[in-house]
């Protein structure tokens, strides 16, 4: 086929591919003939990128050539053509490092594809490697050859129940990285938010469901569930979900009994189900390497504060693409980490499960303090964890018998280095000390041990010659075995008589300063001259040596002496690195004993190194952190003072202004904020929710102080976008993360909501916004920040529940802006105060845009146009109400009561609307149809018609 036309969007991309120099396709036409074949008979699977290794670099063909020109060189004129214009395939050349970085992007970032390596040539090539977002393994020499490994995937398998509208998840996890697996079984609401809060939690990248009824609206439920936490769904028979012998199988891989967790874990039917596919998937059982080597790790949704996709991303809690700076995220922010990977992953691991333990959230905070306070000790331990290799890369490497010698000089050199780690806080006297001697002493000491890590150190110094490693060169030392000693000495002797031979050849040639002595690859030792020296010993070099090329660099030979002792080097040098490698592997299986020391260690070491970073990001920051004040009270208050977004005020060139945020239950529970657009509402309600996160991680906080109560959970509702590849509109995202927010909010949670309603008319997005506080304040009763542009729900703050009383702990607060009487200039103040806004400021926003003048004035006409309409509106109805024979009616208190039941009917009825089993239209009409039912039973009851004149 034709190969592809470059698009203007394209073009960007051809220099960047001309600078990166495309390694050349070099195939003769047998080998194209040969691979065309081969690669017609491979399955189709658009989840799958093949990559086929060409020794020098790699190559991809067919769809995958066309996916990787477009997506990393941005440009079409990548791809080349193998074959004739009748059966041309699409082709690409990458490079060894290109190669990596493709692999990581599709491994680690985009986490929706498959990759496979194949070997060979012609028409012979074998599938040597399969990657996926979930498994790894293969690829882990590449994963974690850099810091973009954020994070150990975790595959789960996931299988649920429906009975009488209750769903029942059976849950299984594995992560074949920390060699970690877990189960549990759970009830769940009908849009599966205990479930994406827990794949958020675990971080999982992979899930394996089953096959059948894969099409159902339920299904259709739980693949969204998937789309939004960036999973990679892979479909299995329903056979592979049963409970068979999973003891058994669970038995061999878990360390230690698993007698004692069998009722507790095995009790679920559906989770040992799930793991029984996932044991399956993995082929964990076929490895023999993997038996006793699991921790099984029973998991309970209730373990963490529950965050789903829509908190993380409207927190800014993870890394993005499209950031800026680092500073732009909340990790980004936060990751002052000092060890080579370690720190780093288990940071995102912690702000993906903030902690609901008070004890063990004052006792992080307890350890931060202790590090802000004393700046020596601080400094120090920082100091040493930069010489901290990545443990966890090196483990896995030695656990899997791939270690290198490198490999373990740089475990020797982490192992060195907890003596002084110990040294260091064992100078720490203030009040915690007995907590840091519980915590990290008392385990360091026993490692650093003559028991423990002292063998392994003694072991390294006597096996690796360490005075080569300056020199870039990793041995064992020849003293170390008998038999490499005896070889090393053979080999010195006859390069003693090679040195003698060159000195020898040098005088009898009369070129004592002009002979080189060189080693190569095909002769092993022989002389050189130049190819100018050469005439003066020609007639000697015929009679008495070996020419073997003459080159411009000069004429290589050799004589019977040098080529026997070349003969014998080459083959003690052989029998050398033979034992060399012998002994490596020896010295690794040794090492590899002491494999729970090390993981203990990184554990450890990783830990200390999150709670340094939280103290100098608490201490370096532009304005200190102070420490929060945790309650486990439900009737807890959250009052944060001068609190600041931590991200914001970290961007170059901000002066942030901080606000307060007092949410008192029976008095500000539930906030409206209005104002101007950029105004500051967004920032204000998204800095609470990070520092009520940050709180619970075990962090410092942007404030003056801070006093949090525990949430079970932060749901945001922030600037919902289209999903036009699942075809849901912003109107329908809105609706279906509110929705998510309704059934699944306790009155532990934080609710976050942001401008709802903005994806319909004015009408009804009022009409909804209304209805959901209601819902919220009278049923969840959960602290809410609101922030809206729809003033008319101020109005909330003294409606009155169905009893007739003023609803409790509603309160109204704004952004402030200062607009100039004189030249209507509008100044933004980003100062949050108590009570509604007056006014809108859209026009005024749009001028401190810098909108075109004739924009903003026909948009000022129009503004005076609408509102002198609505004011003539209003006066004839007024006028049509006094003279008319019948007086508007004053409501009653059994018009509230029953007004105030049928609203609440309307909410219940709105909340049970199977938004995500509908299509746009279907949701509106459905919408539609609840408003006018309202309507029509509002025509007799003053009390509900006074909330419905904004809609009709």
């Amino acid at each position: 086929m034709a190969p592809p036309v470059a698009t203007p969007d394209m073009e960007e991309g051809m220099d960047s591919v001309a600078e990166a120099k495309l390694p050349e396709l070099k195939l003769d036409a047998k080998q194209v003939r040969g691979f065309i074949s081969f690669y017609g008979r491979l399955s189709e699977d658009e989840q799958v990128v093949r990559f086929f290794d060409r020794k020098d670099y790699y190559t991809a063909h067919g769809d995958n050539a066309v996916f990787i020109a477009k997506t990393y060189y941005r440009t079409l004129t990548a791809l080349r053509q193998l074959g004739n214009d009748s059966d041309a395939l699409s082709s690409v050349s990458i490079s060894k490092s290109m190669f990596e970085t493709i692999l990581r992007d599709l491994l680690l970032t985009r986490t929706d594809h498959t990759v496979e390596l194949y070997e060979g040539s012609g028409s012979n090539w074998s599938l040597i490697k399969t990657g996926t977002p979930g498994r790894i393994g293969s690829f882990e020499d590449v994963l974690f050859a850099t810091s973009d490994m954020q994070d150990t995937p975790v595959v789960m398998a996931v299988q649920a129940s429906i009975h009488e509208n209750e769903r029942l998840v059976g849950m299984a996890f594995v992560n074949l990285t920390k060699r970690s697996m877990g189960l549990t079984e759970f009830l769940d609401d009908d849009h599966y938010t205990n479930l994406e809060s827990a794949m958020i939690a675990l971080g999982c990248k992979e899930c394996v469901i089953p096959q059948e009824n894969t099409k159902s609206k339920d299904a259709e439920r739980l693949k969204d569930v998937y789309a939004r936490c960036n999973v990679l769904l892979t479909e299995k028979k329903k056979n592979i979900f049963k409970s068979r012998d999973t003891d058994q199988d669970v038995g061999r891989l878990a360390k230690g009994s698993v007698e004692q967790l069998k009722d507790s874990i095995f009790a679920s039917e559906l989770a040992a189900g799930a793991l029984s596919a996932l044991l399956s998937y993995t082929d964990l059982l076929a490895d023999d390497s993997n038996y006793g080597k699991y921790v099984l790790e029973p998991y309970s949704v209730n373990t963490f504060m529950r965050l789903d996709a829509a908190a993380l991303r409207a927190l800014n809690v993870l890394e993005g693409k499209a950031d800026a700076n680092k500073n732009f995220s909340l990790f980004g922010l936060m990751n002052r980490t000092c060890t080579a990977g370690m720190g780093k992953r288990l940071l995102n691991r912690w702000l993906k499960q903030p902690l609901l333990d008070v004890a063990e959230i004052n006792f992080r905070l307890d350890l931060v303090q202790a590090f802000v306070e004393d700046t020596a000790l601080r400094q120090d331990l920082r100091q040493h964890l930069k010489r901290i290799p990545d443990m966890d890369r090196l483990i896995r490497k030695i656990d899997k018998r791939k270690a290198t010698l490198q490999d373990i000089v740089k475990l020797y050199q982490a192992s060195v280095r907890l003596p002084f780690l110990k040294d260091i806080l064992e100078r720490y006297e203030g009040e915690i000390a007995s907590l840091i001697h519980e915590r990290f002493l008392k385990s360091l000491k026993t490692w650093t041990g003559q028991d423990h890590l002292g063998k392994f150190e003694g072991l390294v110094e006597a096996a690796v010659d360490l005075e080569q490693i300056q020199a870039g060169e990793y041995i064992i030392a020849a003293g170390y075995d008998s038999n490499l000693q005896n070889l090393k000495s053979e080999r010195d002797a006859v390069e003693d008589k090679i040195q003698k031979a060159h000195k020898n050849a040098a005088d009898e040639l009369d070129l004592d300063k002009v002979l080189k002595l060189d080693k190569t690859s095909q002769w092993g030792h022989v002389f050189r001259i130049t190819k100018k020296e050469e005439p003066k010993v020609r007639r000697q070099l015929n009679a008495n040596y070996i020419t073997l090329e003459t080159r411009k660099d000069g004429v290589k030979f050799t004589n019977a002496k040098l080529k026997r002792l070349s003969e014998q080097f080459i083959k003690l040098t052989d029998e050398y690195a033979t034992t060399q490698r012998g002994l490596v592997g020896k010295v690794v299986e040794v090492t590899a004993t002491f494999i729970e020391v090390f993981e203990g260690a990184a554990s450890l070491i990783s830990e200390l190194d999150v709670l340094l970073s939280f103290a100098d990001l608490s201490v370096s920051s532009p304005t200190p952190y102070v420490r929060p004040f945790i309650t486990s009270s439900d009737e807890g208050d959250i009052i944060l003072k001068e609190s600041r977004h931590p991200c914001v005020e970290a961007q170059d060139g901000v002066s942030f202004i901080p606000n307060d945020c007092c949410l008192v239950r029976g008095k500000s529970w539930f906030q409206i904020i209005t104002g101007p657009n950029m105004g500051g509402k967004s920032t204000f309600i998204r800095q609470v929710g990070v520092n009520v996160l940050m709180a619970q991680v075990g962090c410092y906080v942007p404030c003056d102080f801070a006093t949090i109560s525990i949430r079970d959970s932060i749901f945001a509702r922030v600037g919902a976008g289209d999903c036009q590849l699942r075809g849901v509109s912003t109107f329908m995202a809105e609706m279906l993360e509110t929705a998510a927010i309704l059934k699944a909010a306790t009155d532990r949670s934080l609710i976050i909501i942001d401008e709802l309603g903005r994806g319909t008319s004015t009408y009804d997005g009022f009409g909804l916004a209304w209805a959901i506080c209601e819902h919220l304040t009278e049923i969840t009763r959960a602290p809410t920040l609101f922030a809206t542009h729809f003033h008319e729900l101020t109005a909330l703050e003294s409606n009155k529940d169905s009893l007739g009383q003023p609803t409790v702990g509603v309160a109204n607060y704004h952004v402030k802006a200062h607009l100039d009487d004189v030249s209507r200039k509008l100044t933004m103040l980003y100062k949050v105060e108590e009570g509604a806004c007056d006014q809108s400021f859209g026009i005024h926003v749009a001028e401190f845009a810098h909108f075109p003048e004739s924009v903003i004035e026909l948009a000022k006409e129009k503004a005076n146009e609408l509102e002198d309409f609505s004011q003539a509106s209003n006066k004839e109805e007024i006028s049509k109400e006094e003279v008319g024979s019948k007086r508007k009616r004053v409501c009653g208190p059994d018009d509230t009561m029953w007004g105030a039941a049928r609203a609440r009917k309307f909410l219940e009825d709105f909340a049970s609307l199977p938004l995500e089993q509908l299509e746009y239209k279907g949701a509106v009409a459905e919408i539609k149809r609840l408003r006018s039912e309202l309507e029509r039973d509002a025509t007799g009851n003053v009390w509900l018609q006074q909330f419905l004149i904004p809609m009709i």
